[in-house]
């Protein structure tokens, strides 16, 4: 007759289908998946694994944010400290470092613009217009005055690095000069990298 086979073998389950009574109703993970969940990197934190429960989700997010955090703040404090590794391309570079080295051993006259600049503000406020011409004189002539000191730092900076690193490449001479000038009009304090000599202690 036409009935079924019975030398034929029942259908295998899928692997996927597989489920462990009394379980949560999802596949059990394989060995491969568990060992790879436990794992942990040398370096940063990674995703949750496939198959991961909302709180396993939840604490890798967690851990990645966690270690992230900490590697901006490293690195931050290695920038702080001039390191190499960490700096910007603008400020990589032997050349670099004796510019910026250079700037904050002197006492520039573009530090002051801004303090220059607040008290004329507030003198030309007053309702008095004798204490108003002062107001604009003294900002306008701080202002002449700083880009004569700049233009002059720019050059002479330039100059120096031109003869310390002469015939040297990826040194960062290229533009150093316009770099001391901005680093100059910037206050010593809010400075990056940090200065890392005191007044007076010129490079040399």
């Amino acid at each position: 007759m036409f009935g079924r086979d019975k030398t034929a073998a029942p259908e295998e389950p899928q692997a996927d289908q597989v489920v462990k009574a009394g379980g949560k109703g999802r596949p059990t993970p394989s060995r491969r998946e568990s060992e790879a969940r436990n794992r942990r990197p040398l370096i940063g934190t990674p995703p949750a694994p496939k198959g991961a429960t909302r709180a396993e989700r939840k604490a890798a997010r967690q851990a990645r944010s966690a270690a992230s955090r900490e590697e901006r703040l490293k690195a931050r404090e290695a920038m702080n400290r001039g390191d190499e590794r960490y700096l910007p391309a603008r400020d990589k570079g032997p050349a670099r470092r004796y510019v910026r080295d250079y700037i904050d051993a002197r006492r520039n006259i573009g530090e002051y613009f801004l303090p220059i600049a607040l008290f004329s503000l507030v003198l030309g406020m007053v309702n008095v217009p004798v204490l108003r011409l002062v107001s604009l004189v003294l900002l306008y002539g701080f202002v002449l005055v700083v880009a004569i000191d700049s233009y002059l730092l720019r050059r002479r900076i330039q100059k120096r690095v031109d003869t310390k690193f002469e015939g040297r490449t990826g040194v960062g001479a290229p533009g150093a000069g316009t770099y001391g000038m901005m680093r100059a009009l910037q206050f010593r304090r809010g400075r990056m990298p940090k200065p890392m000599v005191a007044r007076g202690e010129f490079p040399s």
